[in-house]
């Protein structure tokens, strides 16, 4: 057969962007090269991978099939070549990672630098949004992977465990509070409380875990996101409960956490990838600096 890989890259590219254009920016060429790239490769392959209209592009039943295998292709060669450090720095590509909000912070800085340093060419797009929003992207093909801390019972998607992360009682440095080793849901009554929004997983958890306290604590403002929580607390709006991950890392005089009890509410981080699809080697590098630091370098 008379292929290159650049032509198994274009097709993989078109296949998860669905598109000429944004798949010709990732591999560097022109949209009309990489339709012949696309080209070629059917004509050594004697099949039809796309059913190309006016208005998109979908994968033939026969594309879908060879996908896995160019992907598994790819995956191999890369895997070889990616311990090369000439190669490394060469290498071109598009890692998508979806991850929750709360835990960007955590994971994402030191692992995002270590890995540019080390794949100056490989783009990284990060894709931050509710927990629903992660499953869903990584559902669709959108994202590589996805950090987030709701499992799943889908059949397509996996869910491996990182870490466990306590909700913790999050509240200005000269709040009563701030001193505590510890405090109660009932310490909270009768505070000024900020919650997230219903609907989300976090507080779809707070919830669940409070549905048989006698008196829960009452909120006065409700917020959709993490961030903008610990922010408004940090602000001096009152208390709030939220994800230890989510507080700000080393000392922060402004802002103290401190550890909930009676009941305690923990959440299991972890990485969801659609079930039977391996990684790229490229996606692989980057979780491994995820879960693994001294591996992953």
């Amino acid at each position: 057969m008379n292929f290159e890989i650049s032509d198994l890259r274009a097709f993989v590219a078109t296949a998860d962007l669905g598109s000429f254009r944004a798949a010709a920016d990732l591999v560097h060429v022109s949209p009309s090269a990489l339709s012949r790239r696309i080209e070629k490769l059917e004509g050594a392959l004697g099949v039809r991978l796309f059913e190309r209209t006016t208005r998109k592009m979908e994968l033939t039943i026969v594309g879908r099939s060879f996908l896995d295998k160019a992907r598994n292709i790819l995956t191999e060669i890369d895997s070889s070549l990616l311990g090369t450090e000439d190669f490394a720095r060469r290498m071109t590509g598009l890692v998508t990672i979806a991850c929750v909000p709360s835990a960007v912070s955590y994971f994402l800085p030191e692992a995002i630098d270590a890995y540019h340093s080390s794949y100056p060419g490989i783009r990284v797009r990060l894709i931050d949004e509710a927990s629903s929003e992660v499953f869903l992207a990584v559902a669709r093909g959108e994202a590589d992977f996805g950090l987030t801390y709701v499992g799943t019972q889908e059949p397509d998607i996996e869910f491996s465990p990182i870490l466990q992360d306590p909700f913790v009682l999050a509240c200005p440095g000269d709040h009563p509070l701030a001193a505590r080793a510890s405090a109660t849901w009932s310490d909270i009554a009768g505070l000024d409380y900020l919650v997230l929004a219903q609907g989300s997983g976090n507080r779809t958890l707070i919830d669940n875990a409070l549905a048989d306290a006698a008196q829960p604590p009452q909120w006065f403002c409700e917020v959709r996101h993490v961030p903008a929580l610990v922010s408004l607390i940090e602000a001096g709006l009152g208390v709030g409960v939220v994800p230890r991950l989510a507080m700000p890392r080393g000392a922060h005089r402004s802002l103290v956490s401190v550890p909930l009890v009676e009941p305690s509410v923990t959440r299991t981080l972890g990485v969801i990838r659609r079930r039977g699809r391996g990684l790229s080697a490229a996606a692989q590098h980057f979780f491994q600096l995820l879960v693994n630091p001294r591996r992953g370098s």
